[in-house]
């Protein structure tokens, strides 16, 4: 929103109201819940166990953001919420996000404070968030569902890359990163004699073989539990790949490096900073939250990379632009980087 008046100045300013009662509705089911058949605040209230006053404001507010309308039967799902939520992404994986929302919020709260705050703004205020590795490495049944989520997110960028990467000569793909291995399913769909290995946390390689087996590539994809910044990689690669994974370092690349036959590939894809200390369009949100987390923080640039894969030992890098998938998030996949370098 681009405010032209004082009233949408407040507007804007009350915002968090709007978005947290979107978080909300997302995260208790409310637009699956009145799918099929309009529902009155009353039985609304009593289906979510909400006092029912309360109901009824969080009820108007949404009708207010149109995203459900009210007729003489009940309300029921907007037809901006049926094409933007309901026909998009299932249910377990918008109440996922709306959760990592809510998690993400005391830490702007007091954002005209934490902007000055020369170190962790989190801390300054009593709080330290955990990294979400960790969390993930600790609890299986969120890394399931945040596999999943991603595998389903991802699956349209996974498709385009599919359609556009030349994986000629490449038998074996070691997939950094990977999660669900989204990217390499779509990749050994169309090309037949690869293989791929999924590099990441155990509980996320778990729920990646479930998925793997889902769609009858288990025979060809290998799940290999490591902390690839910390542990070994496996060896013996064509190609090694990097999709949306935003960790890249000259000490990375050169184990990389290590893990791929002469001459192999590495294939870097990745929404990147226009310039150093630019935020991807896409993706200011999460540069403004890290960077209350880490004042240090920042988006890498395309010639950031490429400079690490030189310095690394890598040769001949390019760069292109991956064009987005029709069925794509612009968040998700909006303005993806492919940076392609030798061993």
């Amino acid at each position: 929103m681009k405010p032209k008046s004082a009233d949408e100045v407040l507007d804007l300013m009350d915002a968090a109201v709007p978005a947290a009662a979107l978080g909300a509705a997302l995260e208790l089911g409310l637009f699956w819940l009145l799918e099929t058949r309009p529902l009155e605040a009353k039985e609304v209230a009593r289906r979510l166990g909400i006092p029912l006053g309360r109901c009824r404001y969080w009820l108007q507010l949404l009708s207010s953001a149109g995203l459900i309308r009210q007729g003489a039967d009940g309300f029921f799902p907007s037809s901006t919420a049926r094409s933007a939520i309901l026909d998009t992404y299932s249910q377990d994986s918008w109440a996922l996000l709306a959760r990592e929302a809510r998690e993400r919020l005391p830490g702007l709260c007091h954002l005209p404070l934490s902007l000055r705050e020369p170190d962790s703004a989190w801390e300054a205020i009593g709080l330290t968030p955990r990294k979400y590795v960790d969390q993930m490495a600790e609890d299986s049944e969120r890394a399931r569902r945040f596999t999943r989520m991603l595998h389903e997110l991802h699956q349209p960028l996974a498709d385009e890359l599919a359609a556009c990467l030349d994986l000629g000569g490449v038998d074996r793909l070691m997939d950094l990163g990977g999660g669900s291995g989204v990217v390499s399913l779509a990749l050994l769909r169309r090309y037949p004699r690869l293989s791929a290995t999924v590099v990441d946390i155990t509980n996320v390689c778990d729920a990646g073989r479930e998925i793997a087996a889902e769609h009858s590539l288990a025979d060809r994809t290998t799940y290999h539990a490591a902390d690839f910044l910390r542990d070994e990689l496996p060896s013996g690669f064509d190609m090694a790949l990097e999709c949306d994974v935003n960790v890249y370092s000259v000490p990375l690349f050169r184990k990389i490096r290590g893990s791929l036959n002469a001459g192999g590939r590495l294939v870097v894809v990745d929404q990147l900073a226009p310039a150093e200390g630019v935020a991807p369009a896409a993706r200011v949100h999460w540069a403004l939250e890290g960077s209350l987390r880490d004042p240090s923080f920042q988006f890498p640039t395309a010639a950031m990379i490429r400079d690490q894969l030189r310095e690394a030992g890598f040769r001949d890098s390019s760069e292109s632009s991956l064009p987005m998938a029709p069925r794509s998030c612009s968040r998700m996949s909006g303005g993806m980087v492919v940076i392609e370098a030798r061993s």
